[in-house]
């Protein structure tokens, strides 16, 4: 599930800044740029935050949009067998917007 409370259009000027919690494999966040650029955002005006991230994400994330400005707190080393990142930080998305 993903909430999308985003403008039906951006311009190439606006700065479009994505938050996520957690990113494990970069599936959604990959989803999540593509769907701003589609919008008529500018990637050298897009930027991905998280607090924790893991190494799978930032490989994808670099394939995908090499011009991607990512921040991230931390780096925690690995996914288990689920795809989440160990130790992370438990369902925090979930958590933070109510989904289960």
């Amino acid at each position: 599930m993903c909430i999308d409370r985003l403008p039906k259009q951006f311009t190439s000027d606006d700065l479009v800044v994505i938050a996520d919690p957690m990113v494990a494999t970069g599936g959604t966040a990959i989803n999540v740029v593509r769907d701003v650029l589609d919008r008529g955002a500018d990637i050298k005006n897009v930027r991905l935050v998280c607090a924790v991230c893991a190494p799978p994400a930032l490989t994808k994330l670099g394939e995908e949009f090499p011009e991607l400005i990512m921040y991230s707190a931390m780096i925690d080393p690995e996914l288990n067998d689920k795809g989440y990142i160990v130790p992370g930080l438990g369902d925090a998305g979930d958590r933070a917007y109510g989904t289960e």
